[in-house]
């Protein structure tokens, strides 16, 4: 039997080592995935203007967005994860850079879902709602989102890489509440550059270019 671990992180480069860290433990690259806000177009910024982690040539996020649902399993499964990071629209979150088994839920049958394809995905891996919902809402708020499926036996020993950097969710949706919220809603319009900034700023996330 298999489980879901997830943790959302103010910055992707945190999340990025929690990844590499998971990969480090054995863990497939089938079973992580990752999906970052991407309104600011960190992604796109690169100075030479193509991303090509696996230096085939190709400019990464055609190939991500040219897999579809199989996000993050072709070059991913040869390079690492990270490699087959490409940019998406879940419902909801706006521009994401993702990759990996959760993107490819989010952005299959369940995007059509009236809960939103990215807390679809997540219930459907056995996460509850009411934490789908507020990893759906960290994203959308500029941070970074981390799940993997593990075997039950290994779940305490993988999870305590995750622990690193990682939000505190309960504190940090209990802070969203004080400001009106009260769940993800896939319906809202995404923040603004300037909104997710903002954020940033709050928490002292920073920047996540790296």
């Amino acid at each position: 039997m298999t489980t879901t671990i997830s943790r959302l992180y103010d910055t992707y480069s945190d999340a990025e080592r929690a990844v590499r860290r998971l990969e480090a433990a054995g863990v497939p690259h089938s079973d992580i995935s990752i999906v970052a806000n991407n309104s600011d177009n960190w992604y796109g910024s690169s100075s030479t203007g193509k991303v090509d982690r696996d230096r085939d040539g190709v400019d990464d996020r055609a190939e991500g967005a040219g897999t579809g649902a199989g996000i993050g399993a072709g070059i991913g499964s040869a390079a690492g994860l990270l490699a087959g990071l490409g940019l998406l629209a879940i419902p909801g979150l706006g521009p994401v850079v993702a990759a990996g088994w959760l993107a490819s839920t989010a952005v299959g049958a369940a995007a059509g879902a009236a809960t939103g394809g990215i807390v679809g995905a997540l219930t459907e891996a056995g996460v509850s709602k009411d934490d789908a919902s507020r990893y759906a809402e960290g994203v959308r708020r500029g941070g970074t989102l981390v799940s993997a499926r593990v075997p039950d036996q290994d779940r305490s020993r993988l999870d305590a890489l995750l622990h690193e950097k990682a939000v505190n969710l309960q504190e940090r949706s209990a802070a969203w509440q004080k400001s009106g919220w009260n769940g993800f809603d896939a319906a809202s319009p995404p923040l603004s550059p300037d909104d997710v900034g903002r954020e940033r700023e709050l928490y002292g996330a920073g920047t996540r270019v790296r």
